[in-house]
């Protein structure tokens, strides 16, 4: 049996006449709801400057600029030349890469996860936070994430069709209060948390006492709370970032992100994971197995390795970032632009300098690369409460930013004069 649609009179009959000539030159739906792209703007000049011949220093995008680790690539190479590994795989991972992922969870946090329920393998995290967005949003659904955040906190929850609430996330101001404030004064209630730390891209880090408050509050009013901790490896000068899920009961309510992007420098093998409240572990799992079938299996393989394997690369990792990082803050301040030393991440958020502050982020970012050759970040483009900075990747070498620190003491030494250019 068949169900005809009821005839919906004249109106439904021009429009119906115009859909036949063409479709509509109207924005999509979910399209319309984005904002313009802010960092386009900076890539685009970027690009131009390229073209001309000039010797431009990316410090703009999070893309780690060393190889991946020896013994990891080694695998992926033996598991390629295995004609097995060439099928399809499982959208929420193979078994040995969850239980791998379960294990790191074990040996870093001390927390136990059942492979089978509470964890599962994404195509990066940015891919996972998209389709959990998408298998728990509700339209209108009222979700609060930090503001200045990494734009997918946001827009994939916008995308999906949920109202955002945004809290500012600074080091002048209490989040937790602020938040508090924000699930209060708005009807409907918010159902959903995203938290991110070490932040990015403010580098701001939180201890195990924030996570026991975060937790306490959702529980009372109800909130799903969702943690990416992706730069969790990270940290330098003694600090070690925490999991939300150390807190006791955090399973009750809460999953958490991580990507092998940055700790292994793997950014383009897209591996992640989500692991944590088996309820949202299900809800990604199924709308996975409607959108995916997974990584290539090779990659899954190489990324058990990497978090079974030796850890000294870890360490390494962190050791470049860490010098890099000195060479930098200690450079720009003897250039009379001081920034606070970040603990962790591989990002410098630095507080525009007051001569150019009334610009904004993003005509401050546009000067740079004009006057100093230097490419950096709009804060903007990480929400409005950001716009007052910009964010420095820490992917250039030593040699590289010491040159831009060059250009940016002279651009610096203009001050004014350039400003008002």
């Amino acid at each position: 049996m068949t169900e005809t649609a009821p005839f919906m009179g004249v109106g439904w009959l021009c429009r119906l006449s115009s859909c036949m000539n063409g479709p509509s030159m109207e924005e999509f739906h979910r399209i319309k709801r984005l904002p313009p792209y802010v960092f386009a703007v900076v890539n685009e000049l970027k690009y131009k400057a390229r073209n001309r011949g000039e010797d431009i220093i990316d410090f703009g995008m999070g893309n780690p600029d060393q190889p991946t680790p020896k013994h990891i690539t080694d695998k992926l190479i033996e598991a390629v030349q295995d004609g097995r590994n060439h099928r399809y795989s499982l959208s929420r991972g193979i078994g040995g890469l969850r239980r791998a992922v379960c294990a790191y969870y074990k040996r870093r946090f001390g927390v136990d996860l059942d492979p089978e329920s509470e964890a599962i393998v994404t195509i990066g995290s940015k891919e996972g936070l998209s389709s959990l967005a998408m298998a728990i949003t509700e339209p209108g659904m009222n979700v609060i994430v930090p503001s200045p955040t990494y734009p997918i906190h946001e827009y994939s929850f916008l995308i999906a069709g949920a109202h955002i609430q945004r809290v500012k996330i600074s080091r002048d101001n209490d989040f937790i209060e602020d938040m508090k404030v924000a699930v209060r004064n708005h009807w409907p209630r918010a159902q959903v948390l995203v938290v991110n730390f070490p932040s990015n891209p403010t580098a701001q880090v939180v201890e195990l006492d924030f996570y026991q408050k975060v937790i306490d509050f959702a529980k009372e009013h109800n909130i799903w709370v969702i943690s990416d901790v992706a730069y969790a490896e990270i940290c330098f000068d003694g600090y070690k970032a925490p999991s939300i899920l150390q807190i006791p009961g955090a399973k009750d309510i809460a999953v958490e992100f991580y990507s092998l992007s940055k700790t292994y420098n793997m950014p383009g093998w897209r591996v992640g994971f989500c692991v944590g409240n088996p309820h949202l572990i299900k809800a990604l799992s199924r709308i996975k197995s409607y959108l995916d079938y997974g990584m290539f299996q090779p990659i899954q393989i190489a990324a058990t390795v990497a978090l079974n394997g030796p850890q000294d690369c870890v360490a390494e990792i962190n050791e470049i970032y860490r010098q890099r990082r000195n060479v930098l803050i200690d450079g720009l301040a003897r250039a009379g632009w001081a920034i606070e030393r970040p603990k962790a991440s591989m990002f410098v958020w630095a507080e525009i300098p007051d001569e150019f502050k009334a610009m904004g982020s993003l005509e401050f970012s546009k000067l740079l690369l004009k006057e100093a050759k230097v490419a950096v970040s709009p804060g903007v483009g990480f929400g409005v409460y950001g716009d007052d900075h910009v964010r420095i990747a820490l992917i250039e070498n030593e040699h590289r930013t010491r040159q831009a620190l060059r250009s940016m003491r002279r651009f610096l030494s203009a001050g004014s004069d350039v400003a008002g250019d």
